[in-house]
């Protein structure tokens, strides 16, 4: 099905959109298992935010949870509540609408292309080992169902069960990774979760479930507001607009070209300051788009909006007809085949320096990306940055 240049209903479309379960999933059920986080009102707002943002955008935007917020508060679950996790989620959407309204965002221009590209190559590079790390074994955590860890334990020799299925994942995925008849994400996904179900029998309590406003729960305390400033705000902001303002921009109009006219780093920081808020009053978790989630819905068949409105529409549908039950449906899906996931879109990210030419420019982006591995993105993205303009203007030679 086809409406106009902007909406594509069909197989490569819908495959797409599963592109970035990857990414979504284990950070999602993490603050919902871990943190206490609504699930309701998280995955209802993703549902929300990802067709809003393929309505407005026209073309694949992705929507995923903020990453060093998610992993620094799954990591500190005993005192990361979800009231501070809330107040992350207001905290950050009101940085981003300030800088969208000022127009302060527009700095973002002056941000060279090598620091750009460090962003995609780091991120890539994350992904990808991440991708890996799932492949190779299930992580330990509350999160991952019993049937996998016992996967796991199957094999012959040093091989699990596991691991072999995360191996023939990645076979079937790139084998499929240009048909269209049968796209790689979409087989791989539904195969993944018949495995699941041939484990486990998920308990469901199918009905109409509507997220509740935080305000009939407890609104966030000073102390909460002041945790999440310091412990997962700050650090947040300088990925967010490393990765999913300037990024998500230049990725966008590198894919989309004319069509992503839309995508501006004024709308950006605008459309994930709304959503934050939102998640905020529906207790949902802080949201961000993301050029790896760009290229993993890209790299698996997305080439228009409908993929937001095809994901977007199930995970509503998750929300409101499964309710806090949704987590049991979801947690089907093995972790080795959302490691493929990301192991793909990881790689498909990474080729973007491509572009690039002679050692001062590939310099930045591998200083960038071993300061990521050694510490976070948020310090990679500020000597990149600083590092780039010593180059520009010749103050240091490499």
């Amino acid at each position: 099905m086809q409406i106009g240049r902007y909406y594509r209903f069909d197989r490569m479309e819908a495959a797409g959109s599963l592109g970035d379960l990857g990414t979504l999933l284990p950070l999602a059920l993490g603050l919902i298992l871990l943190n206490g986080v609504s699930a309701i009102g998280l995955f209802f707002m993703v549902g929300l935010f990802y067709i809003l943002a393929g309505a407005y955008y026209r073309v694949p935007t992705p929507v995923q949870p903020m990453k060093v917020i998610g992993a620094y508060a799954i990591a500190n679950y005993a005192m990361i509540t979800p009231n501070i996790v809330y107040a992350a989620a207001l905290l950050v959407g009101a940085i981003l609408l300030f800088l969208g309204a000022t127009g302060l965002i527009e700095l973002s221009r002056y941000v060279p292309k090598t620091v750009v590209r460090g962003v995609q190559l780091s991120v890539g590079t994350l992904l990808l080992i991440r991708g890996l790390e799932f492949i190779k074994a299930p992580p330990s955590s509350d999160v991952v169902p019993s049937y996998q860890f016992k996967l796991a334990e199957l094999g012959v020799g040093d091989i699990s069960v596991y691991f072999l299925l995360g191996i023939a994942g990645l076979a079937v995925a790139y084998l499929l990774l240009e048909n269209r008849r049968a796209p790689a994400a979409l087989i791989i996904v539904i195969g993944g979760f018949l495995v699941g179900l041939a484990f486990e029998t998920p308990r469901v309590a199918l009905g109409l479930h509507l997220p509740k406003p935080i305000f009939l729960e407890g609104v966030p305390s000073i102390d909460d507001f002041v945790t999440a400033f310091f412990l997962l705000v700050l650090p947040q902001i300088p990925m967010t607009l490393g990765n999913a303002v300037i990024a998500q921009h230049d990725l966008a109009k590198s894919y989309f070209g004319d069509r992503a006219n839309r995508v501006t780093y004024r709308a950006l920081a605008t459309s994930q300051g709304l959503a934050n808020l939102g998640a905020f009053l529906l207790q949902g978790m802080p949201m961000c788009h993301g050029a790896g989630g760009l290229a993993a819905h890209y790299r698996f068949g997305a080439r228009t909006a409908g993929n937001n409105i095809i994901i977007g529409s199930f995970f509503l549908g998750v929300a409101l007809l499964f309710g806090e039950s949704s987590i049991e449906i979801l947690k089907l899906l093995p972790f080795s085949i959302l490691g493929v996931l990301l192991f793909i879109a990881g790689a498909e990210l990474m080729t973007m320096i491509k572009d690039l030419k002679g050692k001062s420019e590939f310099y930045v982006p591998l200083v960038m990306l071993g300061i990521t591995l050694m510490s976070n993105l948020a310090w990679a993205f500020v000597i990149g940055l600083i590092l780039a303009y010593l180059l520009k203007y010749e103050k240091i030679k490499v």
